[in-house]
């Protein structure tokens, strides 16, 4: 159907310019790209949709006029453009709109035929054959943790993002270079620090002799400062001084900090490797806050900075964000007084850095929504030193995510832990699969279980458009009916099941698959069969729209219609008991077709697929 939806565009083009010439109209002519796809509303309609409402002007006449000339031409003119439209179907003015009428058998083969041939790579490919992406190289920032606590459920919407985003780049056809960012020094660092020294350090405690993560242990003595130093406010300044003593070099205070940095990475560690979010390259805070001040300095000399008065370089950044509420202009402070660097500077040599660590055209920051004005300074910063690439930074900013109960707070202890939320899941899915009594059924029931919880989280919260606050319910994430994680892996174990029962009754599916295409095309003729076809052909459509929005939502949205078009066609259409063994094959062969766009689908949202459940 990829290639009908090319040939369609390009009959409708070579309408358009040929009623453009008869017309005697002045102006280039219409390109095939400028004319969009739609789906009509409803299936009696047509099957594509291409609107005129652009070409009003060019043609100094209404949409629906255009159409009516538009669909004669394509009619009269069998072999217009080279193409045989009456092989592809019937082209019908409808209102403002030329709708094609696919011939079902025709498309319902090419369709088929692509999904076999392609297999694992079908969604990466164009109607052209080619990858959206091939070329573009994506560096991408995410997680980003702090070494004084564990990881959290805002880091788990923040990894999901990153981690997804990645995976619909690489799909898509994209060189995909993931980093991560550690935040491991300042003060809140040196609280833990603290904390350890007055509260574990004397009865030498250690996360192994706790039987405790690294990074839950230290989350812990975060914790503890927090509550200490309401009663004794001293403790805040006592922490300052460590900082001051790290940035000194002092040996004991960087043992210190070094021995409590590998405690919580190693525990981030092993919560990445359960979740299945991976980089490439690691970044330290403690390398990078002192990179950006010889860039500033330079642009300091070429006039791109400005001295005030009070010795501070700064920046007027006006353009960027706007005037303030009182009408004044905004500078941003690069440089202070006495020559030290803010945070800001840090990420102007970061992301310097980076790009000559590896040659990025597109740079994706995933980052919430509270940082939305400081990105906006970072990338004009960045264009006025003159770095070309700046025009392909983004920040994909992402609203806040908490439970039903309400907001977190990590020096509090309020936040929700990522692990104990996993587990969490991963316990309630466990009592739901024993309590249907499916445990011997699925195989490792406790393998089957963790899958389910991941699902449940990951899906949970990348169904969401990431620019949207949202509130996460673990009990909704779990089921297995609606717009869930768990659903899908269960569509998938319903499809993996049927072609099982198939192959038990001495049905070869795999060696059919090639070379029933085309008489399983004649046979697919239900209206359930026709809508779950033409939903399969848009797999490489979605995947190129979800790469180039950043957006996985568009994913999840899209696996959900499938799972539901897939459940109503099982519901309507008899596969195993089909009146006909024609017909039997054909509809094993749209299931098999089905099972492919899933599973090529759900790792890109961070779910496992599942052949049993």
């Amino acid at each position: 159907m990829s290639d009908t939806k090319n040939d369609s565009r390009l009959l409708v083009c070579a309408a358009l310019n040929q009623f453009k010439t008869e017309k005697n109209l002045a102006g280039d002519d219409v390109k095939p790209e400028s004319i969009p796809l739609e789906t009509p509303p409803n299936p009696e309609m047509g099957d594509i949709g291409m609107p005129m409402f652009m070409f009003a002007k060019t043609f100094r006449m209404a949409p629906p006029v255009i159409a009516q000339s538009v669909a004669k031409i394509i009619n009269e003119n069998k072999n217009l453009a080279g193409i045989d439209s009456s092989a592809i179907g019937e082209f019908i003015a409808v209102g403002p709109y030329v709708n094609l009428k696919l011939d079902k058998a025709s498309a319902a083969k090419t369709i088929l035929e692509r999904i076999v041939n392609e297999g694992d790579n079908y969604g990466s490919f164009n109607e052209k054959g080619e990858k959206p992406l091939a070329g573009r190289k994506v560096m991408i920032e995410y997680s980003s943790p702090n070494t004084n606590k564990p990881l959290h459920l805002g880091h788990m919407r923040n990894d999901a993002l990153g981690e997804s985003v990645s995976r619909i780049l690489k799909k898509a056809g994209a060189e995909v270079f993931k980093v991560n960012i550690i935040n491991n020094r300042g003060v809140h660092i040196c609280k833990s620090m603290l904390a350890y020294k007055l509260f574990h350090e004397p009865k030498n405690e250690t996360p192994e002799s706790l039987g405790m993560k690294g990074d839950h242990f230290v989350g812990q003595c975060y914790v503890e400062f927090d509550k200490y130093s309401k009663e004794h406010p001293e403790a805040v300044k006592e922490a300052e001084e460590m900082l001051v003593k790290w940035e000194q070099g002092d040996k004991e205070v960087r043992e210190l900090w070094q021995k409590m940095n590998d405690w919580t990475l190693n525990g981030v560690q092993q919560t990445y490797d359960r979740t299945g979010v991976s980089f490439d390259k690691l970044y330290f805070e403690s390398d990078t806050y002192l990179k950006g001040k010889d860039e500033i300095l330079k642009g300091l000399e070429k006039g791109i900075f400005f001295k005030a008065e009070d010795g501070s370089v700064r920046i007027d950044v006006t353009e960027a964000v706007g005037k303030g509420k009182d009408g004044e202009d905004h500078e941003k402070v690069l440089l202070r007084k006495d020559g030290t660097s803010v945070y800001i500077t840090q990420d102007i040599g970061t992301a310097i850095s980076r790009h000559n660590d590896w040659a990025f055209n597109q740079m994706v920051y995933v980052v919430a929504s509270e940082q939305i004005y400081h990105f906006k300074v970072l990338f004009y910063i960045l264009k006025k030193l003159g770095f070309d690439w700046t025009d392909k930074l983004f920040h994909l900013s992402y609203g806040l995510v908490n439970l039903p109960n309400g907001r977190m707070k990590s020096r509090e202890g309020t936040v929700v832990d990522a692990d104990d939320l996993i587990d969490s899941l991963h316990n309630d899915a466990l009592a739901a699969i024993k309590e249907k009594g499916r445990e011997y059924d699925v195989g490792d029931a406790d393998d089957v279980s963790e899958k389910v919880a991941l699902a449940a989280l990951h899906y949970y919260l990348l169904q969401v458009s990431p620019v949207k606050d949202m509130i996460f319910n673990p009990a909704e994430s779990l089921s297995f009916n609606g717009n869930t994680g768990p659903y899908l892996q269960y569509m998938g174990a319903r499809m993996a099941s049927i072609l099982r029962k198939a192959e038990e009754g001495g049905i070869d599916v795999s060696a059919f698959a090639k070379y029933a295409v085309c008489e399983a095309a004649k046979c697919l003729s239900a209206p359930e069969e026709w809508e779950l076809m033409k939903l399969l052909s848009n797999f490489p459509a979605v995947v190129a729209k979800a790469a180039d929005s950043l957006d996985p939502s568009i994913m999840t949205g899209y696996i959900y219609e499938v799972s539901k078009m897939f459940s109503k066609f099982y519901q309507q259409c008899p596969i195993l008991a089909a009146e006909s063994e024609e017909l039997k094959k054909a509809r094993l062969l749209l299931t098999k077709c089905t099972l492919t766009v899933v599973k090529n689908s759900l790792p890109l949202v961070l779910v496992n697929y599942l052949d049993r459940m």
